[in-house]
């Protein structure tokens, strides 16, 4: 063990909505730290515009959610899962509103001072929570607040994770958790953190895509930590692309939220015709895989570089008070959504697989947790409903948040851990390998395992990522690691899961649809993919 290793009861690699819910559900007396490889708000939850899912109408029923929820996930989901967080909706709302955040109410006379909520794909019901159009934000908003003002918390701002630490566990012969090797980005020090249990709440890997509505720093990193670390992975296959994402050069797919669709907004062609009839009865309001499908199919049909999404039918009053937040984005890159039709694409949004875990968030390995968008849980199958990521996220951290102090309790482990040893290696002076092999992936994992594959393109990108993965294992060989660097390693680890699990699954299925199994096959494949080390 090195001198300047530092020692925790927990670690947590992640500051979400499932890392911040953990760290403030965890008892007190425990000495916690959170590593965030940005600032604490750089992360999928503060961009998340739409909402929670939640049954809180009385003609809603948590039956009907469960419903909704399965028949998104097309066959795959974990019906105890589906039961285990769908239960946990309202008690998870009255959590954030106990913890100061604010949502919007009804301005309905008949449901005075009640939460405002908004309808959304796949839903039967009116059940997503909202803060206006950046929900994320205010969670996230009085969530870090709160964090920053507890003793036993540290926090570790641009501190990215090179990998996870391992030892043998000798009563259960199980692998064990012992910590993890970190990177100071600020000062270039790489040192490490030890602890008995380590928690993974790293959120996707979307940025594998060449259009995505992600921030920077969702690079799979925990996915392929664990992976690394011995850890089973499944549906990886299942990449979820957000239909509508704003179509502008310096918008970075900018997301235009599901709400807009939920409140009557109607994707149209270029002269005025509306195409989402033609695909699915339920029109605008088909699950996600199917309207970016549909926009997708369009858009290569009559060769537009986009497709549009027009809620100017409705006034501009009611537009302003729904989606300030859009609008007024919309607006700065020359766009009135109250006047026009915004331009739209479909970009990478949402990772449905992730690290398996049990109902409790525990991995394979001892110790090792994974909550949130990084985890394979169960609830999604075949894709996730909207709004119902940022619910997994807090019903998944309470359920760690009750189950880790039990393992600390059992637990009589203080492990150790070797020091990082960089003696043998030197500063690159070729980061343009990095990111010209960044932008490589992201475009040939964009063209070949997008929202339409087959299996020459499977086998072609593949290929590419063979080659990739030599040149980064001779790159982490003889260089000084940098983020930028560790972020590419680990989504050449998520983009080959993604491939391995898109060419096992021999069918089309939710999110994954090749031409050359384009039915359904629940003979063969209604079960998860899941992959060993």
């Amino acid at each position: 063990m090195s001198d300047n290793t530092l020692s925790y009861d927990v670690i947590i690699v992640g500051s979400g909505a499932a890392g911040l819910g953990l760290a403030l559900s965890l008892p007190d007396h425990l000495e916690i730290a959170i590593l965030s490889k940005s600032s604490m708000s750089e992360g999928s939850t503060n961009y998340a515009q739409g909402g929670i899912s939640a049954v809180l109408d009385d003609e809603d029923s948590l039956d009907s959610h469960q419903v909704d929820t399965i028949k998104a996930g097309v066959g795959l989901c974990h019906n105890d899962i589906v039961d285990l967080v769908v239960s946990h909706g309202k008690a998870s709302i009255d959590w954030l509103m106990a913890n100061n955040v604010q949502f919007s109410t009804s301005k309905d006379t008949h449901s005075k001072n009640k939460l405002h909520l908004t309808k959304e794909g796949g839903h039967s019901f009116r059940r997503v929570v909202h803060a206006n159009d950046s929900t994320g934000r205010a969670i996230q908003t009085a969530l870090n607040d709160l964090v920053v003002s507890k003793p036993n918390i540290k926090i570790f701002e641009h501190h990215n994770v090179i990998d996870l630490v391992t030892s043998d566990d000798k009563l259960s012969g199980q692998s064990a958790i012992a910590g993890c090797y970190v990177l100071d980005t600020k000062k270039d020090v790489i040192f490490s953190m030890k602890a008995p249990c380590v928690t993974l709440a790293t959120g996707g890997a979307s940025k594998v895509y060449l259009y995505t509505s992600n921030p920077d720093v969702s690079t799979g990193d925990g996915i392929a930590m664990a992976w690394r670390a011995g850890c089973r992975v499944a549906n990886m296959e299942f990449m979820q692309f957000h239909p509508t994402c704003l179509f502008h050069p310096e918008a970075k797919s900018f997301l235009i939220s599901e709400a807009v669709r939920g409140e009557g907004g109607l994707l149209i062609l270029p002269d005025g015709t509306r195409f989402m009839p033609n695909f699915d009865k339920r029109a605008e309001l088909a699950p996600r895989d199917i309207v970016a499908r549909a926009i997708d199919h369009e858009m290569k049909r009559l060769g537009i570089p986009s497709v549009f999404l027009d809620i100017s039918h409705r006034t501009a009053k009611f537009t302003k008070s729904h989606f300030p937040m859009l609008h007024e984005r919309c607006l700065s890159f020359g766009f009135d959504m109250t006047k026009d039709p915004l331009p739209v694409v479909p970009a990478a949004h949402y990772t449905c697989g992730g690290v398996i875990t049990d109902k409790n968030g525990s991995t394979d390995i001892a110790g090792l947790y994974a909550i949130g968008e990084v985890a394979f849980t169960g609830l999604h199958g075949a894709n996730r409903m909207a709004s119902n990521s940022i619910l997994e996220c807090l019903v998944f951290a309470k359920q760690a948040s009750i189950d880790i102090p039990k393992f600390l309790k059992n637990s009589a482990r203080s492990p150790n851990i070797k020091a990082w040893d960089n003696s043998k290696v030197i500063d690159s002076d070729e980061a343009i390998v990095v990111s010209h092999n960044w932008a490589e992936l992201r475009q040939f994992m964009w063209d070949y395992v997008g929202i339409v594959r087959t299996t020459k393109r499977l086998q072609r990108a593949k290929h590419r990522i063979t080659l990739l993965k030599r040149e980064i294992e001779d790159y982490y060989g003889n260089f000084h690691v940098t983020s930028d660097f560790l972020e590419l390693r680990n989504l050449v680890t998520a983009a080959e899961l993604i491939i391995d699990s898109a060419l096992l699954r021999k069918e089309s299925r939710g999110l994954h649809y090749t031409l050359d199994f384009p039915d359904l096959d629940d003979k063969n494949f209604k079960k998860d993919t899941v992959l060993k080390p």
